[in-house]
Formats: C-alpha cells, sequence, structure tokens
C-alpha cells in the first residue's frame, strides 16, 4: 500500500505545482518624476517603493507602492511644498495596479493597462510601453508613464505667478525576483 501510494503521490506532485501561485518581488525601485517650468526643471526620485505579483492562471496581478514623502528633489522646501501640493498627509501612499499575461515576462516589450492611485485620485492609463529584459532569474522593466497634474485633479504650483507645464511624466525602473 505504501508503495502505490507513493507513486501517487510522485505522479500528483507536478500537476499540484502547476497549480500553484507564483509570486514576484520587486527586489529595487527607481520612480522618477519630471516637472518642467520656463525658469527650471525639476526632478523627483523615489527608491522606495515596494511590490508583490502574484501569478495564476496565466495571469499576474501587480501591485506597486511608493510613500509619496520618500521622492527627493534634492531641495528640502521644494519637497515640502509637493507634499502640500499633491496632500501627501492625506494620502501618504501612491500605488500602482496591473494585470499581465504570465508569458509577458518571457516578453522584450509589453503594454500595459496601469490603474493609478494618488492624491486621492485614480486614473487608468491605457497601454504605456514597457521594456523587459531579463537578467538571470531577474526581471528588469523600465517605462514612462505619461502622468499629468490634470490626472489627479493637481492644481499645478506656480512660481513667480507661472505654473508648471501640466504633464508630469514618470519614469519606472525595477527589478523583479521570483519568491
Amino acid at each position: 500500500m505504501n508503495m502505490k501510494m507513493s507513486m501517487a503521490v510522485l505522479l500528483l506532485l507536478p500537476l499540484a505545482c502547476a497549480q500553484a501561485d507564483r509570486q514576484w518581488a520587486l527586489e529595487q525601485s527607481t520612480i522618477t518624476y519630471h516637472v518642467s517650468h520656463p525658469l527650471h526643471q525639476t526632478e523627483g526620485v523615489s527608491h522606495a517603493a515596494r511590490g508583490k505579483a502574484v501569478c495564476h492562471a496565466g495571469q499576474c496581478d501587480l501591485l506597486i507602492a511608493a510613500p509619496v514623502k520618500s521622492f527627493d528633489s534634492g531641495d528640502s522646501n521644494r519637497d515640502l511644498h509637493m507634499l502640500q501640493v499633491t496632500r501627501g498627509a492625506q494620502f501618504p501612499m501612491v500605488t500602482v495596479r496591473t494585470r499581465l499575461p504570465e508569458t509577458a515576462a518571457a516578453s522584450s516589450t509589453i503594454q500595459a493597462d496601469l490603474e493609478v492611485q494618488f492624491a486621492g485620485q485614480t486614473f487608468q492609463y491605457k497601454q504605456v510601453p514597457f521594456q523587459l529584459a531579463t537578467q538571470g532569474n531577474q526581471i528588469r522593466i523600465s517605462g514612462t508613464i505619461p502622468a499629468t497634474l490634470a490626472d489627479f485633479k493637481i492644481d499645478p504650483p506656480s512660481l513667480l505667478a507661472v505654473a508648471v507645464k501640466n504633464e508630469m511624466p514618470v519614469r519606472v525602473e525595477m527589478t523583479w525576483r521570483p519568491q
């Protein structure tokens, strides 16, 4: 009886493993927003994003989150003003959700539909292009989200009575690893 039981376990184990969820963790990230004003250009960078992807039945659900206060422009006064303008105290996290086919990991480019929550607003971006590069068991993803201040109902801050441009592209570079 033990021999039959062992054989059944050995035969069914691969099937059970194939049905198990596969998970990925965000290992490293650089998220950079860019704001333009006629007098100067500003970038704020965060390396504090955390993320997780869970793959099941051929689909991967990704969630990435970063604290709004983690973005550093090199000017603490500007960063404090950014927190005020984006309502960072009331809405301390920026989150991105997407769903991708599990087979996307084998591609060099993907088009992702993103749901971004920021400054108390949610905005959907359709077919945002990202580049993928596999390095060993890690996957590097990079691309730019074409965000605008208006997408999140943020009044453009001004300097010398001239407002910054509405465009606020967000460059994303991430390294994911299987868990």
